[in-house]
């Protein structure tokens, strides 16, 4: 009877949030938490790096994947389908996006398709096929679907969209590392960078770094005084210009 209620009360146990608890730890961190935009900047390479640990520390755990995505700031675009009309190009059908991250990356040990299934995909949004980019207007799935493709591959040519599915090295079953390249033509803002530990397609453990992505020195300067002073901005701008036409104009007239 006491052999009985022992694994009763073992079983019972297994469901509680005791149980639940005793999922990994996962540490995590990058190489970089601040990158300066700055004269000449052609670019950088980030390093995101950690260890997924058995809750008391002391052990690897075992048999789980590790995807990793770094997400840039999102933003609405408005997207415009150019077709060819008696011999020009003019714009045809557009739609607008409600949240299409300014860069996107995403990196794993092995085929994500392998790792998860694709309702758990779209949850995370893991992969370049499972991102959420919210279009505003009301369209049918196959509409959205041919325009989240054009975008995905006109991102991906400019260097912002990037999937890799052998871009994470994991070590002795413990420790896993993953490099990402920024392009020169990033913009300004705070980075995500979210690391997922998988098992059996369930996301078990995940963990967030940040990376601050700014212009420094004179970059900085104008583009505070662009936001501040627009008017002021523009203005000057103008007078540049005529500026340097002007003085264009004088020393094409001496030769």
């Amino acid at each position: 009877m006491r052999r009985l209620l022992a694994l009763l009360a073992l079983y019972l146990l297994a469901g509680t949030p005791w149980a639940a608890a005793a999922e990994p730890v996962l540490v995590t961190d990058i190489s970089q938490h601040r990158i300066e935009l700055r004269q000449g900047f052609t670019g950088a390479q980030l390093l995101l790096f950690g260890a997924i640990m058995s809750p008391d520390g002391a052990n690897a755990v075992r048999d789980y994947d590790v995807v990793v995505v770094l997400e840039g700031p999102a933003h609405p675009m408005v997207l415009r389908e150019k077709r060819k009309v008696a011999g020009m190009w003019v714009n045809a059908e557009y739609t607008t996006l409600r949240s299409v991250p300014s860069f996107y990356a995403v990196v794993a040990n092995r085929p994500i398709r392998q790792i998860t299934d694709p309702r758990t995909a779209a949850i995370y949004q893991l992969g370049l096929d499972s991102l959420q980019l919210s279009p505003s207007d009301s369209i049918d799935p196959a509409r959205e679907a041919h325009f989240a493709t054009g975008l995905v591959d006109l991102m991906q040519r400019q260097g912002l969209f990037h999937q890799d599915d052998s871009g994470v090295t994991i070590n002795g079953g413990v420790l896993y590392s993953a490099r990402i390249n920024l392009p020169s033509s990033v913009q300004p803002g705070v980075y995500t960078a979210e690391t997922f530990a998988v098992r059996k397609g369930r996301v078990v453990a995940s963990a967030i770094a940040r990376v601050e992505v700014g212009k420094q020195g004179f970059e900085k300067a104008v583009a505070d005084f662009s936001q501040k002073e627009a008017l002021a901005y523009g203005l000057m701008a103008v007078a540049v210009s005529v500026v340097m036409g002007w003085v264009a104009g004088r020393l094409f007239a001496l030769f």
